[in-house]
Protein backbone atom coordinates (compact mmCIF):
# COMPACT_ATOMS: atom_id res chain seq x y z
CA UNK A 1 0.00 0.00 0.00
CA UNK A 2 0.88 3.37 -0.67
CA UNK A 3 -0.22 7.08 0.24
CA UNK A 4 -1.70 9.43 -2.01
CA UNK A 5 -2.29 12.91 -1.14
CA UNK A 6 -4.88 15.76 -2.80
CA UNK A 7 -2.75 18.85 -3.07
CA UNK A 8 -5.98 20.45 -4.32
CA UNK A 9 -7.81 20.06 -1.15
CA UNK A 10 -4.93 20.95 1.09
CA UNK A 11 -5.50 23.87 3.83
CA UNK A 12 -1.70 24.21 4.45
CA UNK A 13 -2.07 23.64 8.40
CA UNK A 14 0.95 21.93 8.60
CA UNK A 15 -0.21 19.58 11.13
CA UNK A 16 1.28 16.81 8.83
CA UNK A 17 4.85 17.74 9.06
CA UNK A 18 4.75 18.46 12.51
CA UNK A 19 3.62 14.91 13.51
CA UNK A 20 5.31 13.08 10.48
CA UNK A 21 7.86 15.13 8.78
CA UNK A 22 9.88 12.44 7.78
CA UNK A 23 6.86 11.98 4.98
CA UNK A 24 5.72 15.36 4.71
CA UNK A 25 6.81 18.57 3.50
CA UNK A 26 5.11 21.84 2.81
CA UNK A 27 5.77 23.84 -0.50
CA UNK A 28 7.14 27.46 0.47
CA UNK A 29 4.91 29.42 -2.02
CA UNK A 30 1.74 27.97 -0.62
CA UNK A 31 1.64 25.74 2.16
CA UNK A 32 0.37 22.57 0.23
CA UNK A 33 1.63 19.05 1.04
CA UNK A 34 4.16 17.79 -0.31
CA UNK A 35 5.21 13.80 -0.04
CA UNK A 36 8.40 12.86 0.64
CA UNK A 37 8.27 8.98 1.05
CA UNK A 38 4.64 7.22 -0.68
CA UNK A 39 5.47 3.83 1.65
CA UNK A 40 5.62 5.85 5.20
CA UNK A 41 4.71 4.03 8.58
CA UNK A 42 0.56 2.95 8.58
CA UNK A 43 -0.38 5.84 10.89
CA UNK A 44 0.88 8.81 8.56
CA UNK A 45 -2.10 9.46 6.46
CA UNK A 46 -4.35 10.13 9.38
CA UNK A 47 -2.36 12.69 10.53
CA UNK A 48 -3.54 15.05 7.81
CA UNK A 49 -6.43 17.07 9.24
CA UNK A 50 -8.47 17.88 5.87
CA UNK A 51 -8.10 14.17 5.56
CA UNK A 52 -6.55 14.24 1.92
CA UNK A 53 -4.24 11.87 2.70
CA UNK A 54 -4.82 8.13 2.29
CA UNK A 55 -3.82 4.52 1.31
CA UNK A 56 -3.79 3.21 -2.22
CA UNK A 57 -3.19 -0.06 -3.58
CA UNK A 58 0.44 0.08 -4.88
Amino acid sequence: MKVTVDRELCVGSGQCVLSTAQVFDQRDEDGAVVLLDDEPPWFAPFRCPAVIAGWRNS
